[in-house]
């Protein structure tokens, strides 16, 4: 294979990769829009978009051809592989907290005891 079909392959493999990763990210921002409550948007905005993200992020590797952006590349991913579970947690405990959420749209509440336990301890005090 030459070098000019071998950039000819590298270059369609990141347009796929990019394309893939932005309908991802796409598909997060009308889930965003879209679904009816926090939890539901919560999902929508942490899932699909750390894929997304890891798919434009190998799509830019792919597409600078050198070795040395891949270290803050996979950083960068890392950063966001382990950021966003976190922060989607903490937004929906938030969400749940202050009553910004829909009973009826949960097959089963697990948090209701422990939040109702909480409550107990600071009438409590």
């Amino acid at each position: 294979m030459t070098a000019e079909n071998w950039d000819s392959v590298v270059d369609v493999a990141s347009g796929i990769l990019l394309a893939a990763g932005a309908l991802l990210s796409l598909g997060a921002a009308i889930g965003m829009v879209r679904f009816p409550d926090l939890m539901s948007r919560m999902h929508a905005a942490s899932k699909p978009q750390v894929l997304g993200m890891f798919l434009v992020l190998v799509a830019l590797g792919l597409q600078l051809r050198t070795w040395v952006v891949w270290p803050v590349l996979l950083l960068a991913w890392l950063f966001q592989l382990l950021t966003v579970p976190i922060s989607a947690h903490m937004i929906s405990r938030a969400g749940y907290r202050t009553k910004h959420r829909h009973p009826e749209l949960l097959s089963e509440d697990e948090l209701a005891a422990v939040v109702a336990k909480a409550g107990e301890k600071k009438t409590a005090e």
